[in-house]
């Protein structure tokens, strides 16, 4: 058992040291706790306290177009999104310990294997530590581009407006006209109805703003349909 302090002076001495350790061990699990304080995944489940998780955050204003950024790949190289300019574009932001963002994956592949039906390149941009992405890189097979932003993650995603949520993606044309920003985890039905947009953009049937105006409305409806809303519309 530590002696008692002989003093006041004595006790104070041990009260200050003791406060100092518990501020440096908070200091230390806020600095080696990946992303909790900044990022939390949409539609992750029930949280620890038994709410629901919450809902995504109001759509923030579309950029006009795909902001300039430079981030590196799981070897290191640095990429830029220009590097993909010429054709429609799916940015998806995820990471590893992202329930929902694990979940969209093969949809993303999926959409990749029919890029022979001018499907857009699809770039994963991870926000998470480079060691944990390389690994579930290798084990789930992702076949398309994935750059990580364990240093400029948060600023690659407030380029684009986003909130501190994940999974969200963007849909550009291919003239770099972002069309769409999706947040929560991706469906078939939504990235179906998303990319005959961006092929009617492309193929000059419609323009920016109505592609914009109709993909916010679908999303909006297959939302209120898919959380069975009364008087929500199906197809």
């Amino acid at each position: 058992m530590s002696p008692r302090p002989s003093s006041p002076a004595g006790a104070l001495a041990l009260a200050a040291v003791l406060i100092v350790c518990a501020a440096l061990g908070f200091l230390f699990h806020r600095l080696t706790s990946p992303h909790e304080t900044e990022l939390r995944p949409i539609g992750g489940g029930v949280t620890p306290t038994g709410a629901q998780a919450p809902a995504p955050p109001p759509s923030p204003p579309i950029p006009e177009r795909l902001p300039e950024l430079s981030l590196p790949d799981t070897n290191g190289q640095p990429h830029h999104l220009r590097e993909w300019s010429g054709q429609p574009l799916i940015v998806n932001f995820w990471a590893t310990w992202c329930e929902p963002c694990r979940r969209e994956i093969p949809l993303l592949k999926s959409l990749r294997l029919e890029k022979s039906r001018n499907r857009p390149e699809i770039v994963g941009i991870a926000l998470d530590h480079l060691d944990s992405v390389r690994k579930y890189v290798e084990d789930m097979h992702i076949d398309y581009p994935v750059l990580v932003g364990e240093q400029g993650g948060l600023e690659a995603a407030a380029a684009f407006g986003a909130e501190p949520v994940l999974p969200f993606t963007a849909f550009a044309d291919s003239r770099g006209h972002i069309v769409s920003l999706k947040f929560g985890e991706l469906h078939p039905d939504e990235a179906a109805f998303i990319l005959a947009r961006l092929a009617d953009l492309d193929a000059g049937r419609l323009g920016p703003a109505a592609a914009r105006r109709q993909i916010t409305d679908e999303l909006h409806r297959l939302a209120l349909a898919r959380a069975g809303a009364p008087g929500a519309a199906t197809n």
